[in-house]
């Protein structure tokens, strides 16, 4: 079995990083913060120019079908730029999503203003306490007692709640959706649902990875440039331990992302296993890279001077969104202790092993 990125899978994360390389810089990112919108149009519309709202949508539904090992890269690359717009919770979950309850004209409708780019859809999903992007969204899929509600945001009612990272906009529902939206039964969504928390948890882990790696590069590029005693920082080997400790981190957690992207698919308990332990080793390798490169970067480093400071507090932010630490630990204790286990079941689905 090869277990490597197929070409045009490299191809398209390098598309996806050099766009964000010429658009989403941390002087970008300033300038957002300042003017207090909610995203940048121009960099918004290069995104969507891309045709990547798609990606996960089924070719017969009008997307792209591709596969979570397709788009795990790109949100890596988003997580890396910290890109504050929603491309990963549009095209990696909401459109998905709703691609699989489209059944009515109104419903495809929407989808297909969604896959050209003109709305992006939000969702209000259990897992998560708020819902992200409201107030930018044409549509809102929302989870209300036992339905599921497909809402024009005009006509939803949005309360603004509070985020540690400045770029998250999170915004709870005021008022009950008409019942005249609703589109499902959340008995009979509920697979779509549980598929739309794997995709959510996975896609967060892989921006947490890619995080991770930001931080450790700034990190490094400053070790390299602040001096002390005449010599470089980065020189002593205090620095390099640190640095070392973390991208070792890293690189341990980047396989494990990587392997649950290929079982995404599953939809099992082996597979949510995965996903689990690909957001718990993501989450903690953010947290160190982040922290340590503050600490490398001295006193300043407690600043919003510093970049670092962005990567920090969208780590953060994504460590407990699309489930906590608690939850995905109590997923990998159902495989563990509920499946088998052993060297013949380590690549093992439910399918191939009833």
């Amino acid at each position: 079995m090869d277990f490597r990125f197929t070409d045009e899978q490299q191809m398209t994360a390098e598309a996806v990083k050099g766009l964000l390389a010429d658009f989403c810089q941390p002087a970008d990112l300033r300038r957002l913060m300042q003017s207090g919108e909610a995203r940048d149009e121009k960099r918004w519309a290069a995104i969507a120019e891309m045709g990547l709202a798609g990606a996960l949508v089924p070719e017969a539904k009008g997307g792209l079908g591709l596969k979570g090992p397709d788009f795990v890269l790109v949100a890596e690359a988003c997580g890396y730029a910290g890109l504050p717009e929603p491309l990963v919770e549009n095209a990696g979950v909401a459109l998905p999503l709703l691609a699989a309850l489209a059944r009515d004209q109104r419903s495809r409708t929407i989808l297909d203003r969604a896959l050209a780019g003109e709305i992006t859809v939000a969702v209000a999903h259990p897992a998560n306490p708020f819902v992200a992007d409201a107030d930018t969204a044409g549509a809102i899929l929302a989870v209300r007692g036992d339905e599921l509600f497909l809402c024009d945001a005009e006509t939803v009612s949005l309360v603004r709640q509070p985020s540690i990272d400045p770029f998250r906009r999170l915004f709870s529902i005021a008022d009950r959706p008409c019942v005249t939206t609703a589109v499902a039964e959340v008995s009979e969504a509920r697979r779509a649902l549980d598929a739309a928390l794997d995709r959510g948890a996975l896609f967060a882990a892989a921006q947490m990875l890619g995080i991770a790696q930001r931080a450790v590069d700034l990190a490094v590029a400053y070790a390299k440039e602040r001096q002390q005693f005449g010599k470089p920082i980065g020189s002593y080997q205090a620095v390099k331990h640190l640095l070392s400790t973390v991208q070792v981190r890293i690189e341990f957690a980047r396989p494990v992302v990587h392997a649950a992207a290929a079982q995404l698919e599953n939809g099992d308990a082996f597979s949510r296993a995965r996903i689990s332990h690909a957001k718990l080793a993501t989450a903690e390798a953010a947290d160190l890279a982040c922290r340590t490169a503050i600490q490398v970067h001295g006193a300043m480093g407690y600043s919003w001077e510093v970049d670092v400071h962005f990567f920090l507090k969208r780590a953060l932010a994504l460590a407990s969104w699309w489930g906590d630490a608690r939850s995905h630990r109590e997923r990998i204790a159902a495989r563990t202790f509920d499946r088998p286990i052993g060297p013949d079941s380590t690549f093992a689905s439910e399918a191939a092993n009833a």
